[in-house]
């Protein structure tokens, strides 16, 4: 296995013919003869993000196998999923910018914001039949399913205040790693069908990066130097991610009874979040998140040692220590 990180331009070169055809068939099969959805799609296509999810399901399907139509065609009903879900957060959360642009909610309002996300996972299900296999659409309903619980979960823990650290984890599974896992699982299945225990070796290593996916996320929050996110985005919507849970549970009551006061009075000032992030930081909150989400990616990259090399493998290994060290 090459011991030197790749870059992401040079992992995504690797599958550059199969994330071309893919790309042309999520543009494609989103045309509608409606000017107002046509119009709220391209501002999507505009603000797309890395694409670290076909590119997972691309390079699981490519160390099991071959990639194949089925497999990108899964990695667009994927996509049209997570983006479906991207649409709908953002009207319950109020967010008016993602990727550093207006979201479509600050664009076009709630209304049109809903029905777009809608119409994407309607999409979503167009894709799903022409898979032509039960099994990857019982692995995609479920996964939409767990989405949705995990979003209702955390909405529910924000109006309650506090939570645990293992509810952290279960939310953080269910809105985003259950997706990685399921993009890994079916990419594995759809490059080799005949290997089911492939399938579930890249469903757990999907579970690990995507953990680590969003622990990362909840850490770049306590930064400036974010890109499409303000700093203490999720503090200002009462969302208590990683860093500051380790804190409020490590220090004593005396210490973060101020700051739990903030939290359970819902009083989200500049300065206030400003406060939040320094205790945070001063506790050692980010280093103790910084450190579970390596747990994650060692466990993930540990498991690819059960494949042979392969230059699709290094770039999986890659790409897990990419998630781990990006900036935004």
């Amino acid at each position: 296995m090459k011991s030197a990180m790749q870059s992401l331009d040079a992992i995504n070169l690797l599958v550059r013919t199969e994330l071309s055809k893919f790309k042309e068939i999520y543009v494609s099969i989103l045309k509608s003869k409606c000017d107002l959805l046509n119009s709220s799609v391209d501002t999507i296509l505009a603000a797309q993000g890395k694409k670290v999810r076909p590119l997972l399901n691309l390079l699981a399907a490519k160390v099991c196998g071959e990639i194949t139509e089925i497999t990108i065609n899964s990695a667009v009903l994927l996509e049209l999923l997570h983006t479906a879900t991207l649409l709908h957060d953002d009207v319950v959360d109020d967010t008016l910018e993602r990727r550093g642009k207006p979201s479509i909610n600050a664009t076009y309002g709630n209304k049109v914001a809903v029905l777009v996300g809608d119409y994407f996972l309607s999409t979503a299900l167009i894709m799903a039949m022409k898979t032509s296999s039960m099994q990857l659409v019982s692995i995609v309903s479920n996964t939409g399913r767990d989405l949705s619980e995990g979003e209702i979960f955390q909405l529910e823990s924000t109006r309650e205040g506090f939570f645990t650290e293992e509810r952290y984890y279960d939310i953080i599974f269910r809105k985003t790693a259950s997706l990685f896992s399921a993009c890994c699982q079916i990419g594995a299945i759809t490059g080799n069908e005949a290997n089911a225990e492939k399938g579930e070796l890249f469903k757990e290593y999907g579970h690990h990066i995507g953990m680590a996916f969003q622990i990362k996320d909840d850490i770049l929050d306590y930064f400036e130097d974010k890109i499409g996110k303000p700093t203490g985005n999720d503090l200002r919507e009462g969302k208590i991610t990683l860093p500051l849970l380790y804190a409020l549970n490590k220090a004593g009551n005396t210490v973060s009874q101020p700051y739990k006061d903030m939290i359970t009075h819902k009083e989200f000032t500049a300065g206030n979040i400003a406060a939040l992030i320094g205790f945070a930081k001063s506790e050692g909150g980010v280093e103790y998140a910084e450190a579970k989400m390596q747990e994650h990616i060692d466990k993930a990259v540990g498991l690819l040692s059960a494949f042979p090399d392969s230059e699709a493998k290094n770039a999986l290994c890659s790409l897990s220590h990419f998630i781990g060290s990006r900036k935004y």
